[in-house]
């Protein structure tokens, strides 16, 4: 099964991007902008890549200033900026970004 890029949860019919407020809005974001990433379909585009992972940091460092008084929840945000630096990095490491689902169909060459 071939897991199809998540451009349409991320951007409204007129391409403006839909805001992530809530953490699990985030969270499946994370994994949907990682998608999107190793998508190799036509419509994912490297605007379409660069603008979605432009506009999900920016969310995220909002929700991150907004939860910051709550340290149970600015330790939860914390943790998906983590996670997102480590995304960037790969980005430019020139890493292979493949979803979970292709990894274990297509193995790594040694």
């Amino acid at each position: 099964m071939r897991i199809q890029p998540t451009k349409e949860k991320m951007f409204d019919q007129s391409g403006q991007w839909i805001h992530l407020e809530t953490f699990d809005e985030f969270d499946n974001g994370l994994s949907d902008l990682i998608d999107l990433w190793s998508s190799t379909a036509k419509t994912a585009t490297q605007a379409i890549k660069e603008s979605a992972l432009a506009h999900f940091k920016e969310d995220l460092e909002a929700a991150a200033l907004m939860w910051i008084d709550n340290r149970a929840k600015s330790k939860k945000y914390a943790s998906l900026g983590a996670e997102l630096a480590e995304f960037e990095q790969a980005l430019k490491d020139g890493s292979s970004i493949t979803s979970e689902s292709e990894a274990a169909v297509k193995p790594k060459k040694a």
